[in-house]
């Protein structure tokens, strides 16, 4: 009797050890998903040509924010997913407010990318807009 209750015990234990593993390994290869890549918040530095002045720039991806004489929105940065050579893009769109006349043209309505700020140049008299980070 005693015997049984023990075989029926490790049979339990069996199961219990069996459902622990495929737990784990589901967990991990969720750790590995797209989603972790997209970032909330986006960093970029603004150069003020004038002054020689950085400064820091923390956007909310999909607010816009009024730096001087312009206006900045990011609606969405992504993180590459190698980490030998880590590269940050983002979809940035700035406005110069300056020109009331034509309150709708971008200046900047393009992706943005940290490695190779060249591809995809910001050009404008006054400011440099850089991409530094996502998170």
């Amino acid at each position: 009797m005693v015997l049984k209750k023990n075989t029926l015990l490790g049979k339990n234990n069996l199961k219990l050890i069996f459902f622990t593993f495929l737990i784990y390994f589901y967990l991990i290869l969720n750790l590995k998903s797209d989603n972790n890549l997209e970032g909330t918040y986006t960093d970029i530095k603004i150069l003020d040509k004038i002054s020689s002045k950085n400064t820091l720039v923390k956007l909310r991806n999909g607010e816009l924010i009024t730096f001087k004489d312009l206006a900045i929105k990011s609606l969405k940065c992504k993180n590459s997913e190698f980490d030998d050579n880590p590269e940050i893009t983002a979809y940035i769109q700035v406005r110069d407010l300056t020109y009331k006349s034509n309150d709708e043209v971008f200046v900047f309505n393009d992706w943005m990318f940290s490695s190779s700020p060249s591809i995809t140049p910001f050009d404008h008299p006054v400011y440099d807009v850089w991409l530094i980070s996502c998170y």
